[in-house]
Order: C-alpha cells, then sequence, then structure tokens
C-alpha cells in the first residue's frame, strides 16, 4: 500500500514493496531495536545512517520481518549484507522474464526452482524468491561459513527448510560443475558476482562508496559494508567470473531454462555479448536495473529455441 505522502522511488520494479520512503515507525514495530540506528538528519527528516553496517543490519531484520515473514536472520560480522530492495527488484526481474515463457503468467509455486550462485552467509535470493513467488532454490557458495550460516536461517525458520537446500562448491575454479547433476531442471540461475579483480580494487571502491554516504574525503577503507574476499572481488573481477560462467553454461544447455547474472559495470557488456555469441546462445536479454544513483543491469541467456522454450514445462 501506497504511504500517504510519500514520493515513489520510481526506478524500482513496479511490484517492488519498497518503491516508496521506509515507514520507520511501521519497521521499529516489526523490530524495535532498529530505533537504536535512526537520527533525525539537517533537513528534519528521519533517517539512517548507511554506512554503518549494523544500522543496515538491523534495516534488513525489519523488513524481512514486516515484509517477508522471516522472523529471526542475522550475518556473521565482516559478511555481506545485502541492500533488500535492490536484490528483490532482480527477482521481479526475473518473474518477468519467466513469464515470457508462460503465456504472460508469471510461474509460482515451489516446482519452479532456481540456482543461487553465490548464495552468501546472507541467503536473500532463495528468501526473497520463495516470499514473493513461492520458488525453490539450491544455493551454492565455495565458503563453507556461509554456508553453515544459511543454514542456520533455513533451521530457525522453518517454512525454509523444505524450500531452500545448500551445496558447498568444493572447487572455487568452477561455477556449476559438482553442482548441476543430470536430473537437475532449473527455469533459471541467479547470481551476483564479485565486482573487482583484486582486494585492493575492493577497499578502493569501499572507501568511495563510504566517502559519498558520509560526505567525507578519508583515505582510509573501512570495511563498512562488509563482504568477504570471494563475495567482492576474485581473479578477473566481473568480466572474469561471468566469462567462466557463459563456458560453463554450454555444458548444460537443456537443463536451465534462463542462465542471469548481475553487471555492475557497462563497459563489459560488449565482451560478455561477444562471449555469449561465441558459444552460440540462442538468445541473449538485457534488462536494465535502478536504485537511487547506481545503475546496473541483468544479463540473460537461454541455448533453447524459441520453441523450446515454449515447451518447457513449469
Amino acid at each position: 500500500m501506497k504511504p500517504n505522502n510519500t514520493p515513489e522511488k520510481s526506478t524500482l520494479h513496479p511490484r517492488n514493496a519498497h518503491r516508496f520512503s521506509y515507514d520507520f515507525e511501521a519497521l521499529i514495530l516489526a523490530y524495535p531495536e532498529l530505533r537504536n540506528f535512526l537520527f533525525t538528519n539537517q533537513y528534519q527528516i528521519e533517517t539512517l545512517d548507511f554506512s554503518n553496517p549494523d544500522a543496515v543490519k538491523a534495516l534488513n531484520k525489519a523488513l524481512l520481518i514486516q515484509f517477508y515473514d522471516i522472523k529471526i536472520w542475522d550475518i556473521p560480522k565482516h559478511y555481506l549484507c545485502a541492500p533488500i530492495p535492490g536484490r528483490v527488484d532482480y527477482i521481479h526481474y526475473l518473474a518477468d522474464l519467466l513469464a515470457l515463457n508462460n503465456n504472460g503468467q508469471i510461474p509460482e509455486g515451489d516446482n519452479i526452482q532456481g540456482l543461487d550462485i553465490g548464495i552468501g552467509a546472507n541467503c536473500i535470493y532463495p528468501i526473497l524468491g520463495n516470499a514473493v513467488y513461492g520458488w525453490s532454490f539450491v544455493g551454492t557458495d565455495t565458503d563453507e561459513n556461509a554456508i553453515q550460516n544459511c543454514k542456520k536461517i533455513i533451521a530457525e525458520n522453518p517454512k525454509l527448510i523444505d524450500v531452500i537446500s545448500l551445496q558447498l562448491q568444493t572447487e572455487s575454479r568452477f561455477i556449476f560443475k559438482n553442482i548441476i547433476t543430470a536430473e537437475d531442471r532449473f527455469a533459471f540461475t541467479i547470481c551476483n558476482p564479485p565486482f573487482h579483480a583484486s582486494a585492493e580494487e575492493a577497499a578502493k571502491s569501499n572507501l568511495r562508496k563510504t566517502n559519498t554516504l558520509q560526505n567525507t574525503k578519508s583515505t582510509e577503507p573501512i570495511l563498512n559494508f562488509g563482504g568477504q574476499n570471494a563475495e567482492l572481488w576474485c581473479d578477473g573481477g566481473e568480466i572474469g567470473f561471468i566469462t567462466q560462467m557463459i563456458y560453463e553454461s554450454v555444458k548444460y544447455p537443456k537443463q536451465v531454462l534462463w542462465f542471469t547474472t548481475l553487471i555492475s559495470k557497462k563497459d563489459n557488456l560488449s565482451s560478455i555479448y561477444k562471449t555469449l555469441n561465441k558459444v552460440n546462445a540462442a538468445e541473449i536479454k538485457t534488462i536494465d536495473m535502478a536504485q537511487g544513483q547506481k545503475t546496473s543491469r541483468i544479463v540473460a541467456w537461454t541455448f533453447l529455441t524459441e520453441r523450446q522454450q515454449k515447451e518447457w514445462q513449469f
């Protein structure tokens, strides 16, 4: 429901429940501890210090309780605290993509299975996808501690037990190998890849983000936004990771309807398109997403012909 006199964040997906400014009064009712992180800014507006990882985590807890019926959720210190409005936008755009193969109707229910590459410690995409559309997920990660935290989140929210399964990727150089079996059929894969090519690059980006939010000019990186190495950077950066994903996806042409990934750097698109054409992807789609001043996009590809897509059984 639209709050009174609250401007709409028109860049978010039309079905995104977070299109409007946060209703802190309602969120505090859901999670009283959030009150500790609110302050009144120079414009006499109650807001949150988004550069404080504890504040962002408290906001996530409140949003998950109020909107997604997740009563207990937490992540270990220094792990990535994913912003929920942007993450659920990806879920909604995925739903629109699947609707194209389902006579315009969004397929719902736990028979729609997705594969989350790099689930992290937060388990956020499976939580949101299940809450909004009832989908089920397999979540993978190379970090055993992240997998263990996801197991804890699932155990503390029993409605997730039968709809989210987890698998540790034991060979970090692979993405789909060891994960997708001959019997698997995934309606989609979802991925928020590591953006940076080195720890130094990740630290510089973190510093820029912190300075922007705090309106400061610090030269010392602070891990305000969290994130383990595998969440933030990898050899070759975003383009290297996605290129590897594309080459591996060729081996599973009929087991996944749509392979998808976020892409943060627009300059990487031309190289990604070139690789997708090289492996003879049957169809490629780019979906623009925006949240505030940040713009990103989803690239989706399939090896199924138009006829095979229509014959996919949801």
